[in-house]
């Protein structure tokens, strides 16, 4: 069976001779190009990633806490502060775009098979109606129905970045060639097969590129987490402008600007070395 996929995609892929002059194939060296700068994304952001964390180290450094206010030297001290937030901000992010990967890919499977399309619309309708709702008004919202803590913000951060990767699964299935499905089929694959073998594969880039969308805005909306009691560093946000200390602010804003680059880093590797060679 493991000869059945390649055999199906090449039998697919089998080019029809035709002696019309506008069948141009695409350019190789265009290909190449784009291969190439694809691979030097890779390795440049974490570059930049470890420059701005590296700025922003001095930044801190040469800060002058022993002469600051109190409420200053408190919100900007790595360990007592700064560490247990960001520990907190990537622990939302990662659970909320976690569970939106567990109930979303499965979901946009099983509205993409025949018996389910119908309700499709419906779901979506569910699913755009959690994103286009404002992010403060989903927690409060969340507050009043789950109480404070994490767990009610990871829950929120769900419902709010489920739609991108439900939608780029739909996309992704829909988006595969049927002549390939359909030569996989008459080679004796179930449908089972097809789906892991054939239709999941190839619709990887476009559901690796919800998935990043959905982890930017996790990271994005956890920054609000503080405001029902979920920590992260939005509270050193908040402080920065609460204190008026352009300073904290900085601190703040450019880590979780790091967090977020860095996040959307990892998912573009993993779009990478996921997707099946040759596309």
């Amino acid at each position: 069976m493991s000869d059945v996929v390649p055999g199906a995609i090449a039998l697919a892929r089998t080019p029809t001779p035709t002696p019309e002059p506008d069948d141009v194939s695409p350019d190789p060296r265009r290909r190449g190009a784009a291969e190439l700068i694809d691979r030097l994304g890779l390795f440049v952001a974490p570059v930049l990633i470890a420059a701005l964390a590296g700025a922003l180290a001095l930044y801190h450094r040469g800060l002058d806490l022993e002469n600051a206010v109190i409420q200053q030297r408190s919100a900007l001290s790595w360990s007592g502060k700064l560490w247990p937030q960001t520990q907190q901000h990537l622990e939302i992010a990662t659970y909320s775009t976690l569970l939106v990967i567990v109930i979303a890919i499965p979901l946009g499977i099983m509205l993409t098979r025949p018996l389910f399309r119908r309700i499709a619309p419906t779901i979506l309708t569910v699913a755009n109606a959690g994103q286009a709702f404002p992010a403060y008004g989903l927690l409060v919202g969340g507050l009043f129905v789950f109480g404070k803590g994490q767990m009610t913000v990871v829950l929120c951060l769900a419902l709010f970045a489920l739609l991108p990767v439900l939608r780029n699964t739909m996309v992704g299935l829909d988006g595969v060639d049927r002549s390939v499905i359909e030569a996989g089929r008459g080679m004796g694959m179930t449908r089972r097969l097809v789906l892991t073998r054939i239709e999941l594969p190839l619709a990887v880039p476009v559901i690796m590129a919800g998935i990043r969308t959905a982890m930017v805005l996790n990271i994005g909306m956890a920054t609000l987490a503080f405001l029902i009691g979920g920590g992260a560093l939005g509270i050193t946000i908040s402080s920065g402008l609460k204190l008026n200390q352009d300073p904290v602010l900085i601190v703040g804003a450019v880590m979780v600007a790091i967090v977020a680059l860095t996040f959307d880093w990892l998912g573009a590797v993993a779009e990478r070395y996921l997707r099946p060679r040759g596309l």
